[in-house]
């Protein structure tokens, strides 16, 4: 179990240092060590007894505010083999896909380990994560930031490197995992293997970047009527300057990191009440391509009698701008 370290800094233990204008320094505190700047020289031996929170002064003078980082500080400073699921899209995978202690949990591609260090600390000790990832480099980034922040590779956490659509059968028994969280190029590649592997009622989430994946993810969820209604959303963060009176967003925000698409299995044999909605062409075929017609991304469609409307509307407005402007409806005989 991931569990936030309590009591004063010993030895072993990561340490954010705050120090002038608000530079951020990560140290591992270790016997003898020391951190130069050009501030002056901290000992880590000034560190090690004192309570989380303190504020303590190098040679120079110059005071550090020294804090254990919290895991939304490590993620985002930790080393990177693949981008990462940031805190905000994080939480919102905990909520969505319901991740509870105890829980049997897996996902693909495990990246850089971001993401299992949040479900690790949301499972506990008496869950499960097994973690997909089809290249070994990335899967060794994941394990050494993974055992970086817990002090070692947990013991409920198997990592596997292989494809989940052809490596779930053989890892996980048939409806025996809760959730599924897939957070790679192409999800919908995975989607029958994670219905054989969930537990009726369980979740599967899909963490996509663009709106293309988003759709087709939730067509074929939709289409394989193993699944509820897919539901889809992103998330966006906006932080505030607050001092005093001074109170206003701040000038920069974290806007679209990704989509998240959800839904969860249905009971085998079981059919959904049927979703009215107005009929769409937006199925895709057996080829990787992508359809679009007005109907597939949710536009209403024109009529002939319509269309030729606009164009009588369209032509006589160029004819009106053309006499506006002194111009001749004969055509130019010197082009």
């Amino acid at each position: 179990m991931i569990a936030q370290p309590r009591g004063p800094f010993r030895l072993g233990d990561r340490v954010q240092l705050t120090g002038p204008k608000g530079r951020l320094h990560t140290i591992t505190l270790r016997e003898g060590g020391e951190l130069h700047t050009h501030h002056g020289v901290l000992k880590h031996s000034d560190l090690i007894g004192a309570p989380d929170g303190s504020v303590v002064a190098n040679s120079g003078g110059h005071e550090y505010l020294a804090l254990r980082p919290l895991l939304r500080d490590f993620v985002m400073s930790m080393p990177r083999g693949a981008a990462i699921v940031y805190p905000k899209d994080a939480a919102q995978i905990l909520a969505e896909a319901d991740i509870f202690p105890g829980a049997t949990v897996v996902e693909a591609g495990v990246g850089s380990g971001a993401l299992s260090l949040w479900l690790l600390r949301a499972i506990g000790v008496d869950g499960r994560l097994v973690s997909f990832e089809r290249r070994e480099d990335f899967a060794e980034v994941a394990r050494a930031n993974v055992e970086t922040f817990t002090g070692e590779v947990p013991q409920n956490w198997d990592v596997v490197v292989g494809d989940l659509a052809e490596d779930l059968p053989r890892t996980v028994v048939a409806a025996s995992v809760d959730r599924v969280v897939l957070d790679m190029l192409a999800p919908w590649e995975c989607v029958d293997a994670v219905a054989d592997a969930l537990t009726p009622g369980g979740v599967v989430v899909c963490y996509v970047a663009t709106a293309t994946q988003l759709s087709r993810v939730a067509e074929y969820i939709r289409g394989t009527g193993l699944f509820t209604e897919p539901d889809a959303n992103e998330t966006m963060v906006r932080g505030w300057h607050v001092e005093g009176l001074a109170v206003r967003p701040d000038h920069r925000m974290v806007a679209h990191t990704g989509f998240l698409v959800w839904a969860r299995r249905l009971a085998p044999g079981a059919v959904p009440p049927e979703v009215k909605r107005r009929a769409s062409k937006s199925s895709y075929g057996d080829q990787d391509v992508e359809l679009w017609t007005p109907g597939a991304v949710g536009d209403r469609e024109i009529t002939d009698k319509n269309l030729r409307k606009r164009v009588r509307e369209a032509q006589r407005a160029a004819e009106g701008a053309r006499l506006a402007s002194g111009g001749s409806d004969l055509p130019d005989e010197s082009a």
